[in-house]
C-alpha cells in the first residue's frame, strides 16, 4: 500500500522523523496541519506530486471539513492520522489491516482496537485456563486471572440502601467478589440480613469475613460462597460445618504468628474435612516487615502450587501515603510472581478509592504480560493516569515575547456570577457531572467544553476576563471528575 502523509509547515521535521520511509509526504500551504482544507491538500497534490499513484492519504487527526469530494477527484481514500504528528510512528504499521475512519482521528482508534483485541484476549486466556476451585462458574487459583475481592467494610452495621448501593458500585467498577465485612459487635440478624441484600444487589459470589464462629455458622445457614477467615481459635468449632457445606474457606496464620502457623492451621482444617482450602500468607504494610511477607507468600507458593493464594493488598495501600494506582499494580506484579490468586482490598480511604477498578486492570496486564513472556507495557490497556507515556513536541522560547501579568483589578460581571461544583456519581465511578449555576439557571453538563457552549449560547457572561476564568475553573471541574478527585471553586487544584 502507498501512503501520503500530508502536513504543516510547523510539523514537518516531526512528521518526517515518525514516517521514515513508511510513507510519502507532502507540506500543505500552512502553518498549522490542522488548517489543512480539501482546497490546500488538492494544490499541495498537484504541486508536489508528479505521478499519483497512492492507495491513502493521511490527514492530520484534528483537522476538520469534508473531503469527499477530493476523495472523489483523486480517487483514493483520504483519512484521519493521529493528533498528533510523532504518533504516526505507531499508526503507519497498521495500515494493510485495518479501516481508518473520516471522524475518529486514527490514535484514537487504534488505540480503541487495541484496548478490544486486549479484552478479547483475556477473555479467551480466562476460558483456556485451569483452576483447583471455582465459585458460581469464576475460576480461582491455577493459570486463571487474579480475582478481585472488594470487602465492604462494617456491612453489618450500614443501613439497606448504603449497603445495597456499595455493593452495586464496587461490582460496576469490576470486583469478581464481594466480601461482607462484620463489624466486633455483629449479631447473626446482622449478618442475616446483609447476606440478604447481596443476594438481592449482586449475582458474583459473597464472602463473610469474620472469625467468630457464630457469625460464620449464620452465614452458612444463608449459603455463603466462601469464608474469612480460619485459624486456631475457630477451626475446632466451625470448620467441620464449612466442610459439609464444601465451600472454600480462607485459612490464616494465628496473630503473631508466621509462616509454620499458616501451615498448622492448613493441616488442621484439612484434617476437619475442609477441602476448598485458600491460603493467606498475609501481606504486611511497609515498614512493618512487607519483604519477608512476599519470600513468605513465595515459599508457599512454591511448596504448594495447587492452593489458591489470598493476597491483602489493601493492608499496603491503606497504610501508605501514595496514590494507590502504581502501588496497586506494582503488588498486583508482585502477587503474579507469588503464586496469588484473590486480590483483596477494601477500598475505604479516599486515597485508595479506585483501588477495584485498578486492581482489575492490573491483574488483565498481568495476564497479558505473562502470555506474552513481556513485562506489561505495549499491551493495549494500562494504567497510567497522570503521567506521560510519550511527551507532546514542546515549544522553544520566542526571541521577542511579552511576560505575562495577571490583572490586579477585577470588575464583577453584570451579567452576574456563576458558581461551579461538581456531581459524583453516585456509585463512585468517575462519570459524575458538572454543575455551573447562574442567579437565573443552573446547567448540567458532563465537560467544560459544552458548559463554556451553554453559557455563551444563553449569553450570560458580557466581560472576557469572566468567560476566561470561567473556562479556567470548568476545565479543573472536569479534570476533577476524571481522576476522581473533589473540586472547590477557586482552590488550587
Amino acid at each position: 500500500m502507498k501512503i501520503l502523509v500530508a502536513t504543516g509547515r510547523l510539523a514537518e521535521q516531526t512528521v518526517r522523523n515518525a514516517v521514515g520511509d513508511r510513507a510519502d509526504i507532502i507540506v500543505a500551504d500552512t502553518q498549522i496541519a490542522a488548517f489543512i482544507t480539501p482546497l490546500k491538500l488538492l494544490a499541495a497534490i498537484r504541486e508536489q506530486v508528479p505521478v499519483f499513484d497512492y492507495n491513502l492519504i493521511f490527514i492530520p487527526g484534528l483537522v476538520s471539513g469534508n473531503f469527499e469530494k477530493a476523495e472523489q477527484e483523486l480517487g483514493c481514500k483520504i483519512r484521519l492520522g493521529p493528533k498528533h504528528a510523532y504518533d504516526l510512528f505507531f499508526v503507519l504499521p497498521f495500515t494493510e489491516t485495518m479501516e481508518f475512519s473520516t471522524e475518529v482521528p486514527a490514535c484514537e482508534l487504534l488505540a480503541n482496537v487495541r484496548r478490544a483485541m486486549a479484552i478479547e484476549k483475556i477473555e479467551e486466556l480466562e476460558n483456556a485456563s485451569n483452576s483447583p476451585l471455582e465459585l458460581h462458574g469464576m475460576k480461582i487459583g491455577g493459570n486463571s486471572r487474579m480475582k478481585v475481592l472488594a470487602e465492604v467494610v462494617d456491612a453489618t452495621g450500614l443501613d439497606p440502601e448504603a449497603l445495597e448501593l456499595r455493593i452495586r458500585s464496587f461490582e460496576m467498577k469490576g470486583a469478581d467478589m464481594i466480601d461482607l465485612g462484620a463489624s466486633l459487635h455483629a449479631t447473626p440478624d446482622n449478618v442475616k440480613r446483609a447476606i440478604a441484600i447481596a443476594r438481592k444487589a449482586t449475582d458474583i459470589p459473597v464472602s463473610i469475613d469474620t472469625l467468630d464462629p457464630v457469625l460464620i455458622r449464620e452465614a452458612l445457614s444463608c449459603n455463603i460462597d466462601m469464608v474469612l477467615s480460619l485459624d486456631s481459635s475457630n477451626i475446632a468449632e466451625i470448620a467441620s460445618e464449612i466442610a459439609a457445606r464444601e465451600i472454600p474457606a480462607v485459612v490464616i496464620p494465628d496473630q503473631g504468628g508466621g509462616f509454620e502457623s499458616l501451615m498448622n492451621n492448613m493441616e488442621l482444617a484439612k484434617s476437619a474435612g475442609v477441602k476448598k482450602l485458600i491460603a493467606d500468607p498475609v501481606l504486611d504494610p511497609i515498614g512493618h516487615g512487607i519483604a519477608g511477607s512476599i519470600v513468605r507468600y513465595m515459599e508457599f507458593h512454591e511448596k504448594n502450587p495447587e492452593i489458591p493464594v489470598f493476597y491483602g493488598i489493601g493492608n499496603v495501600t491503606e497504610l501508605i501515603d501514595v496514590d494507590s494506582t502504581g502501588v496497586n499494580a506494582t503488588l498486583c506484579g508482585i502477587g503474579a510472581d507469588v503464586g496469588a490468586s484473590i486480590l483483596f482490598t477494601p477500598e475505604y480511604s479516599n486515597k485508595t478509592q479506585g483501588s477495584i477498578s485498578e486492581l482489575k486492570r492490573a491483574s488483565q496486564m498481568m495476564v497479558l504480560a505473562k502470555e506474552r513472556e513481556s513485562s506489561p507495557k505495549d499491551l493495549g490497556i494500562d494504567l497510567i493516569e497522570i503521567k506521560e507515556k510519550r511527551r507532546r513536541t514542546d515549544s522553544t522560547l520566542p526571541e521577542t515575547f511579552v511576560s505575562a501579568e495577571k490583572n490586579r483589578m477585577w470588575t464583577v460581571d453584570p451579567k452576574g456570577s456563576i458558581r461551579i461544583s461538581i456531581i459524583p456519581d453516585r456509585f463512585g465511578m468517575k462519570d459524575g457531572s458538572i454543575l455551573a449555576e447562574h442567579d437565573s439557571v443552573s446547567i448540567v453538563g458532563k465537560t467544560a467544553r459544552e458548559i463554556m457552549d451553554t453559557i455563551l449560547k444563553m449569553e450570560l457572561v458580557s466581560r472576557m476576563e469572566h468567560a476566561a476564568y470561567l473556562g479556567q475553573e470548568l476545565k479543573k471541574a472536569e479534570l476533577a471528575l476524571k481522576l476522581g478527585r473533589s473540586y472547590a471553586q477557586d482552590d488550587e487544584f
